[in-house]
């Protein structure tokens, strides 16, 4: 993105809204929004407890992904008959990264692990013929193909 005016709002740590806009625009919105809340649902929010933060800056959490928008400098060299020189450009790049929490959850589960991420001993396994296991590990890479089909850091799935 090379816009600086992505905002998005915010009401008890769900995103509610995305917009590309000055601040000043999404003020106005969440104006509208509080009163078409109040107005056709009955459901009388607090305006204090909406924030809006800038994208840019912020990352949140949004159907399981941790998204935000890295600044990541990139150097490009260019050569013009003798001389050579160095020209640097900041991009922006919507990001969006796999959280190991749910990871870890299904992994513990399918009692591959406890819930805090360690390996349950291979004892534990002795009673599991092999195609269980397989059946098992082969269930949760289905689980987590699907579920992180969207994500740009999938390869690291693979892994």
């Amino acid at each position: 993105f090379k816009d600086p005016f992505i905002h998005y709002v915010r009401y008890q740590g769900k995103s509610i809204l995305v917009s590309k806009g000055t601040h000043l625009l999404m003020k106005k919105w969440k104006s509208y929004f509080v009163k078409f809340w109040q107005c056709h649902f009955h459901f009388w929010s607090q305006p204090s407890r909406i924030h809006i933060s800038q994208f840019s800056i912020f990352s949140f959490y949004f159907l399981g992904y941790l998204s935000s928008v890295p600044i990541n400098p990139l150097a490009v060299k260019s050569q013009m008959l003798e001389s050579s020189f160095l020209i640097d450009t900041v991009t922006k790049k919507f990001e969006t990264i796999v959280p190991i929490i749910p990871m870890i959850g299904s992994l513990s589960k399918a009692k591959f692990c406890n819930v805090s991420g360690n390996p349950i001993s291979k004892p534990v396994w002795a009673d599991l013929s092999d195609s269980d296991i397989i059946d098992r590990f082969g269930r949760i890479c289905r689980n987590l193909s699907h579920y992180y089909s969207g994500s740009s850091k999938k390869q690291s799935l693979y892994r």
